[in-house]
């Protein structure tokens, strides 16, 4: 789970569409950049990402995993650049839309965020995640209304209640 000022959002690491994948031996090159990710070696994964797209640059399982490592070795730029041209080029793939949301939250980019994620839903209506991402947004777009009012208006008791409960949905829950 990645926290957006204070939201949690989260990060869908799994497959994309099978269809979309190759045969076995991109399964093994697949398991074997997860492995590398798991283990905490981002610049051999990232490395081994890489050659496989060298000869395969359309992939996109290969490509999504290299945003993952980009995004996970703190590379946001080049991340949100690799989920964009995804997200251009297999509109179809929600997992795309859900990732780059998540960056444009952690940069209190919520319109963005808010506006990927519902292109996340509108392409897998029972994508969980993708909701649970939605309503992290919408709180977050809520702690800075409320703290833009409080503001202009410090006193009020009441917005002052309301950032409160805010602050407490926006705690991580265990899972």
């Amino acid at each position: 789970m990645h926290t957006a000022r204070g939201i949690g959002l989260c990060v869908r690491a799994g497959l994309l569409v099978a269809a979309l994948a190759g045969g076995p031996a991109c399964a093994d090159d697949y398991a074997g950049v997860r492995q590398l990710m798991r283990n905490g070696q981002l610049a051999d994964a990232l490395t081994q990402a890489e050659q496989y797209l060298s000869s395969n640059p359309r992939d996109p399982q290969m490509r999504f995993l290299k945003a993952l490592i980009q995004q996970d070795a703190g590379q946001q730029a080049e991340a949100i650049a690799a989920y964009t041209a995804l997200t251009q080029e297999y509109p179809e793939l929600s997992e795309p839309y859900n990732n780059l949301a998540v960056l444009h939250a952690a940069q209190g980019r919520y319109d963005q965020a808010r506006a990927a994620l519902e292109m996340a839903i509108r392409t897998n209506k029972d994508y969980a995640v993708a909701h649970e991402n939605l309503g992290d947004v919408y709180l977050g777009l809520a702690g800075l209304s409320y703290g833009r009012a409080l503001q202009l208006d410090a006193g009020n008791v009441g917005l002052l209640a309301k950032q409160s409960r805010l602050r407490q949905l926006a705690l991580p829950q265990p899972r």
